[in-house]
């Protein structure tokens, strides 16, 4: 009984907590967003596309690993079919239509372009599905927003080392040029890398996830200073041969963890954590004296001293690498879903793996903050006041960047189309987002609410769900139906205010009316013995 009163008086904390926000937001201005605040949604290619060997498609190190390791995924799942969209893309398109967003952000999948990765071969299916993809979206008045790589390394990359290997930085820069070759005539807002955070310090400190490969003294720190190069050199690309003609805006996407100090005493470390998971993929691009945060510079190369090394494990750069990547984006684009806590390690801890239990360089713990509550990803607790601080510090550290949020979303499992939850994450994290616009003066772009259908979720396979439409992975066309949330967020977005009266957003097909449901779904119906 004890621990039910215990629970009961959380969450009525929580509550009170989530209302005074409320009370603020109201208090400080209103619950509208300016008028070019856009609305959006994202997917991921591996996550969705499915046709993983089609139509002269290479093998990605996912591909490879899930058929040679299929014991590693929830379920033994794969991507080789996933919510099939490389097929049912029009399907995708009248989802995103119907919510009236205002831009799609997807990810292009290396292979399917360029098979081996390389350049020198170019495969035109792969070409002509995304071309497809991006015209059906103008046509819709939907911004098509581009991310060039989502973890999709082709394997023959990997092989020869993939992102430890400084030769890829040319490799990447010879694949975005490509990309933009042939799509940037109509896109006009690009990401060059999907959370190169979780790329370098997790899969490789992990040892899981598709390169499989646990080691975290160098790989980290190696693949660290290349996707910077690497995003830097797509950058430069573009600003040489492509923005003149086209216009545009480019940046690149690092997984934005907020780190909590567990008391007053600890925001030095805090403010370390955040330099060491942030900072290291921010601070080359965005701070006026560019490289490394000095911060991080200065614990690593004390940390490898007393590890017998003579120089540091994070690999220096050079003078001109630090003026190639300095002023390297147009926007500051982050994925933002949660809060840890940090505090320094005691005697007894296990070392840490950072970015989920510690760091032994920061000689530092982390754990969840205690009025955290949860959906299915335990690893994401749902913290919106997070999402405040992190936009804030962002602008404290870089000065008035734009700001993008790229991804933020709920993660559930089974079928639940009346997703309270989902609409509640929503409402208190676009809170956030206000206050730091309204109370702390912070630029914001829009918001990207992750993901617009149901995935492939990396290790937990299709266990966890993050859709605003459901997947029925039991059907042969992956039926999409639409959630509570998407009607919602659809309100949301056509009030342009978090005042929206609970009768807009009831789950009913009404939300679109019959004529333009008509108009959509005849446009997007695929003719008579296509085949997709």
């Amino acid at each position: 009984m004890s621990l039910l009163k215990d629970v009961h008086a959380h969450l009525i904390l929580v509550r009170n907590e989530r209302m005074l926000a409320f009370l603020q937001l109201t208090w400080a201005s209103s619950l509208s967003f300016p008028s070019d605040f856009k609305f959006g949604s994202a997917t991921a290619s591996y996550q969705v596309e499915g046709g993983w060997d089609a139509d002269g498609k290479g093998p990605s190190i996912w591909d490879r690993y899930v058929h040679e390791f299929p014991g590693d995924i929830k379920g033994n799942a794969t991507g080789d079919v996933a919510g099939d969209s490389y097929h049912q893309w029009r399907e995708d398109v009248k989802a995103a239509a119907k919510m009236k967003l205002q831009f799609y952000r997807f990810s292009i999948n290396w292979p399917r372009v360029l098979p081996t990765g390389f350049a020198n071969e170019i495969n035109p299916a792969g070409v002509k599905y995304y071309s497809d993809l991006i015209d059906a979206l103008l046509a819709e008045g939907i911004e098509p927003i581009v991310t060039i790589f989502h973890w999709e390394l082709p394997v023959k990359m990997q092989d020869l080392g993939g992102w430890t290997n400084p030769l890829i930085v040319k490799w990447f820069g010879d694949y975005a040029r490509v990309v933009y070759t042939l799509y940037a005539d109509r896109v006009k807002t690009w990401l060059t890398l999907n959370e190169p955070n979780t790329v370098c310090d997790y899969f490789y400190n992990s040892g899981v996830f598709a390169t499989r490969i646990k080691e975290s003294d160098f790989a980290p720190f190696l693949c660290n200073k290349h996707m910077m190069l690497a995003h830097a050199t797509a950058y430069r690309i573009f600003d040489k041969e492509f923005r003149p003609k086209y216009k545009g805006k480019i940046s690149i996407a690092p997984h934005a963890l907020w780190i909590e100090p567990a008391t007053p005493e600890d925001e030095a470390l805090a403010e370390l954590g955040r330099q060491h998971q942030l900072g290291r993929y921010s601070h080359p691009i965005y701070s006026k004296e560019g490289g490394w945060p000095p911060s991080v510079e200065k614990v690593m190369l004390e940390h490898s001293l007393q590890q017998g090394h003579t120089e540091s494990r994070l690999p220096a750069f050079t003078e001109q690498e630090i003026e190639f990547m300095k002023g390297t984006a147009d926007y500051y684009a982050m994925n933002q879903y949660t809060t840890y806590v940090i505090r320094p390690s005691k005697a007894g801890d296990e070392a840490g793996m950072w970015f989920l239990t510690g760091s032994p360089e920061l000689q530092a713990t982390l754990y969840h903050p205690e009025k955290a509550t949860y959906g299915t990803a335990y690893i994401l607790p749902v913290y919106p006041e997070g999402m405040r601080k992190m936009m804030s510090w962002v602008k404290q550290q870089y000065g008035d960047y734009p700001i993008l949020i790229t991804e933020n979303g709920f993660s559930s499992t089974g079928s639940q189309l009346d997703d309270h939850q989902r609409v509640d994450y929503i409402k208190n994290y676009l809170e956030q987002i206000l206050l730091a616009m309204y109370k702390d003066k912070v630029k914001v772009m829009g918001y990207t609410a992750w993901s617009l259908i149901d995935s492939f979720e990396w290790m937990d396979g299709y266990e966890t769900k993050f859709g605003l439409y459901e997947i029925d992975y039991n059907h042969p066309n992956r039926t999409r139906t639409p959630r509570l949330s998407s009607f919602y967020y659809s309100c949301v977005i056509a009030e342009r205010s978090l005042d929206v009266a609970e009768s807009c957003y009831k789950k009913d097909s009404s939300k679109v009316s019959s004529d333009d449901k008509n108009e959509i779904d005849k446009k997007y119906s695929p003719p008579v013995n296509d085949e997709l």
